[in-house]
């Protein structure tokens, strides 16, 4: 027998209330993308008429986009930040799960020295002048490995796909090792296909976090050739001019405020994360349940 629980006047009132400050906050949370999409395609004379402040344009243009996409520099940068992404997400998983694996195994000697060793470096730090001097003592600088070699491992992430691998089945990969397979095969094999979730909150985190990196592009980069898409984003909001980091003349930016081209190169740099993200969300999701909570 079925029993509906009949909601009492208050319980509708605090529904009401819960889902209002929802909506409220969903919105406050959507409406800066959705200014940032309707100012890089408002034409300049529809800026101006609202007094630089359009939420619903009456006239539309892509005069923006043609223009960041005529230059060199926003579609070469936007080439270097998907090469970091990818390599540097690929390279990041791979040492991620070869040092994580290991580790999810008790009897592997030495255990607990290593990951003391790995929490300590959650908490201490070297600092951004030791790190600095590693990356120039080693011969990463003005290169684009200079943005993916010191950040290859996160320590917070290792230890989350740890706790995933920990929770995996014993009798799973003992079956795997009665059937010949070794260490390596029974993790390429049997513990990936069974850790995609894992990977894939991994991947969207590492992925995320090299896609938004600009401070390593400052700091390690001087050839503004290398200069991914945020370096490029974030020289274009402190210049004087757009043309000059554009490398265009200033006479054919004349019909365009400059806020318009940092505008359209923002949606350049967030469009393709909101696009990937929701392919992912449910592995996203089923991933943080898996990896941080064990009980």
């Amino acid at each position: 027998m079925l029993y509906a629980l009949k909601k009492t006047k208050s319980d509708r009132i605090v529904d009401g209330i819960l889902y209002g400050g929802l909506i409220l906050f969903s919105l406050a949370t959507l409406f800066p993308i959705y200014f940032v999409i309707i100012m890089s395609i408002t034409p300049y004379t529809e800026v101006l008429r609202n007094g630089g402040f359009v939420i619903f344009p009456n006239v539309f243009t892509f005069e923006a986009f043609k223009t960041i996409f005529g230059s060199n520099v926003v579609p070469k940068a936007l080439q270097v930040t998907v090469f970091i992404t990818i390599v540097g997400t690929a390279c990041n998983l791979a040492i991620t799960t070869m040092l994580a694996y290991p580790l999810s195994k008790k009897f592997l000697p030495g255990r607990n020295i290593v990951l003391m060793g790995i929490v300590f470096t959650m908490l201490f730090s070297g600092g951004i002048i030791p790190t600095y001097l590693v990356v120039k003592g080693t011969g990463l600088m003005n290169s684009l490995w200079a943005l993916i070699i010191p950040g290859l491992v996160s320590s917070f992430n290792m230890l989350i796909m740890k706790t995933f691998f920990e929770g995996l089945p014993n009798e799973i990969e003992e079956a795997a090792k009665v059937d010949g397979c070794n260490d390596f095969g029974t993790l390429l094999r049997i513990v990936l296909p069974l850790s995609m979730p894992i990977i894939a909150t991994l991947g969207l985190f590492y992925g995320v976090n090299h896609w938004n990196a600009y401070f390593g592009g400052i700091m390690y980069l001087t050839d503004r050739e290398l200069y991914p898409l945020q370096v490029v984003l974030r020289n274009m909001i402190i210049s004087p001019t757009v043309s000059q980091e554009l490398a265009v003349p200033q006479s054919s930016l004349n019909a365009l405020p400059p806020e318009t081209i940092k505008m359209a190169t923002v949606v350049v740099a967030i469009v393709p994360v909101m696009i990937i993200y929701p392919f992912l969300q449910k592995y996203f999701v089923k991933g943080m349940l898996l990896g941080a909570v064990k009980g």
